[in-house]
């Protein structure tokens, strides 16, 4: 993951910015209502929704529990058809492949179609470093990198920005990058969007290298897919002489038959369309590929791990390499909603991002180990997810990995790490519970103490607990505890 994020603060810290920004909070208020709404209504024409949900479910976890089967296929069926395949273990080694493939055509420029896998090893920086530009072309993640900025959403990466922050970023940033914006230019988003289109056209029409992620890789064929919006990623797609795609091992399907499924959740879940405006699909060089026909001459597909066989490993984490980078799951989150996306340190915000950051990069660092507290336990989340990705669990499942440590896998060793620091409060009061739950004696006692004592206990909580109890009233004590209510109207079964 990228190193830049990494330093950031925890997530608390990081929240507590986030929302004291009314501009950011009005964007994001905006932006998640309308297409939650808009989705709602796209799902809602499907009748057998549930049914293709569990169905996707089920492709993702035959294909999770075959994963070097499938991704051997995968590779054969991509070398027949004139392709090259990659092994990356991690960020380093991808930036690196990606990095000399590019020197070996012996340009300096790259063009992109939007790639999370890229952002998440830091590829951009890694390709400044060597002496190459790349220019992102999807609309978002152009204002993106023109605003110096960083993704905050995984469908809408500018979704923090509104139109007058968009107007002021080409305005003085477009002519540093390549053409400049026109003169005069309005917030109309038709006026925006035909800043970007003059300015990327120029881009595409030089370019000889890009770089892609995809959507789904399929084993059977070898086939990319990415679904798209704008078109900017068939542009690059089809006109640079190298493409090369950077993607995830857990990205593959068994089948071209697959597909079915994902082309009608995927744009419901994410834009809210019955399809997706540009579906591009490509097999290796394929037949009018070539120096004789058209589109790029060489394919090379780098396929990344870093964290992700690791990921695998855990039985109850492994569900989140199930997503389908749809951001149903950001859009409904309450949290996601004030905080915003740049709060979770991650190319992977919100929900998704609170469980899949921790495993892909463990819990060593401040910011991982706070991101799976960065939930209510709401369920929201799992309810929208197309994959049911059930986010609350692995919620619940890291956090008791943050504070009691115990076993994990770290590059393939099965390995014990210790709690993070901060949870010794957290231990010592589930110790307790422990101990009063596995006494039945105690703990009626401590039920008939409580509710003798009910009118002397505290509207709010004491030390680290105000804080809870600033914004929540705490539940009274009831007169009666259930046990003894049981009892007296039924009676204790012997």
């Amino acid at each position: 993951m990228t190193r830049t994020d990494l330093g950031m603060p925890a997530f608390p810290e990081a929240a507590r910015e986030a929302v004291r920004d009314g501009v950011l909070r009005a964007n994001l208020r905006h932006a998640t209502h309308t297409i939650r709404d808009k989705r709602a209504r796209a799902v809602a024409e499907l009748a057998d929704w549930d049914r293709l949900r569990a169905a996707g479910k089920a492709v993702k976890d035959h294909t999770l529990r075959h994963l070097d089967r499938y991704l051997l296929q995968l590779e054969a069926a991509v070398t027949a058809a004139g392709g090259t395949v990659h092994w990356a273990v991690d960020a380093d080694e991808a930036n690196r492949i990606v990095t000399q493939l590019v020197r070996a055509t012996g340009e300096r420029e790259v063009v992109k179609v939007k790639s999370m896998a890229t952002q998440e090893i830091g590829l951009n920086e890694a390709l400044e470093a060597a002496g190459i530009t790349a220019y992102e072309t999807d609309l978002a993640e152009l204002i993106v990198q023109l605003g110096h900025d960083r993704p905050s959403h995984i469908l809408v990466p500018a979704i923090h920005r509104n139109r007058a922050e968009i107007r002021d970023i080409f305005r003085t940033e477009m002519g540093r990058w390549g053409r400049p914006a026109p003169d005069p230019l309005g917030d109309d988003p038709r006026e925006l969007a035909e800043a970007a289109r003059l300015h990327l056209r120029e881009k595409f029409l030089r370019a000889k290298v890009a770089v892609s992620g995809a959507n789904f890789m399929v084993a059977e064929t070898g086939t990319m897919v990415v679904f798209e919006s704008e078109g900017n990623g068939r542009m690059c797609l089809t006109l640079p002489e190298t493409l090369i795609s950077v993607v995830g091992i857990e990205k593959v399907v068994p089948t071209f038959r697959d597909l079915e499924i994902f082309l009608q959740t995927l744009p419901r879940s994410s834009t809210a369309e019955r399809m997706n405006p540009y579906t591009t699909m490509w097999t290796g060089l394929g037949p009018s590929r070539g120096a004789d026909g058209d589109g790029p001459s060489a394919f090379h597909l780098v396929l990344l791990d870093n964290g992700r066989t690791d990921t695998l490993a855990d039985e109850t984490g492994r569900q989140a390499l199930r997503c389908i980078r749809c951001s149903a799951c950001l859009n409904v989150c309450p949290v996601y909603e004030r905080a915003g996306g740049h709060a979770y340190g991650s190319v992977y915000p919100g929900p998704i991002g609170a469980v899949l950051s921790p495993q892909l990069r463990g819990t060593e660092s401040e910011i991982d180990a706070s991101l799976p507290y960065a939930s209510t336990l709401c369920g929201a989340c799992y309810d929208v997810c197309p994959v049911a990705i059930d986010i609350p669990e692995i919620l619940v499942h890291l956090r008791e990995r943050v504070a009691q440590g115990g076993p994990v896998t770290r590059h393939g060793v099965r390995v014990r790490i210790r709690p993070a620091h901060g949870h010794t409060a957290e231990r010592a009061a589930m110790r307790a519970a422990r101990l009063l739950l596995d006494r039945p004696g105690a703990l009626r006692a401590g039920e008939r103490l409580l509710a003798r004592a009910r009118r002397l206990a505290p509207r709010r909580l004491p030390g680290p607990g105000a804080a809870w109890t600033d914004t929540r009233e705490l539940p009274s004590v009831p007169a009666e505890s259930f046990r003894d209510w049981w009892t007296r109207e039924r009676g204790t079964p012997q």
